[in-house]
């Protein structure tokens, strides 16, 4: 379990160089890989995940998983932020892109993609990250925003693929109702 949560100055300067991101991350993998250690539920995974993530960095704007609920479909799942779009399909936004490509997408000016979904005219940046099972069938992706523009380059997508990899192998716990 994580002794604490690293929480980013959020009122002064949003960017980060790419050696200070990649120092920061690598602090946030430890965290997750110590609160993950055990726990086999997915949804668990995904909650500490997006907290310790959306915490650490003061450019995160957005920060949550949308799951696959469907043949072509995401739903939103953990998040923190703002309000979040509920329904996602794979034709439609930068997660819809990312779940039918397969890859992490990162989008430098969201208002240039086509067919971006503004659920929040805040955003100005975008990385998605797929999210794959034991059977490397897709099951979420995680969507982060920033308000600052090109808030995500390489280094982000590096560590988060390998964060969200951590939740590989977990399982979805059923609600008991008694």
């Amino acid at each position: 379990m994580a002794e604490y949560t690293l929480v980013a100055d959020k009122s002064g300067e949003l960017r980060m160089d790419a050696a200070a991101k990649a120092e920061r991350y690598e602090i946030v993998a430890e965290q997750v890989r110590a609160t993950l250690e055990g726990e086999r539920d997915l949804l668990a995974g995904m909650v500490s995940i997006v907290c310790l993530l959306h915490n650490a960095f003061p450019y995160y704007f957005w920060t949550g998983f949308y799951r696959r609920v469907a043949e072509r479909m995401l739903l939103v799942g953990p998040y923190q932020g703002t309000m979040g779009c509920l329904w996602i399909p794979f034709e439609r936004g930068v997660c819809g892109a990312a779940a039918r490509e397969g890859k992490t997408i990162i989008v430098e000016d969201v208002h240039a993609f086509p067919g971006h979904i503004a659920c929040d005219s805040a955003s100005a940046s975008e990385i998605v990250v797929p999210v794959w099972d034991a059977a490397d069938r897709l099951i979420a992706v995680l969507d982060v925003d920033s308000t600052i523009p090109a808030a995500f380059d390489d280094v982000d997508r590096e560590h988060l693929e390998a964060i969200v990899a951590l939740l590989r192998g977990k399982e979805a716990l059923p609600v008991v109702t008694a």
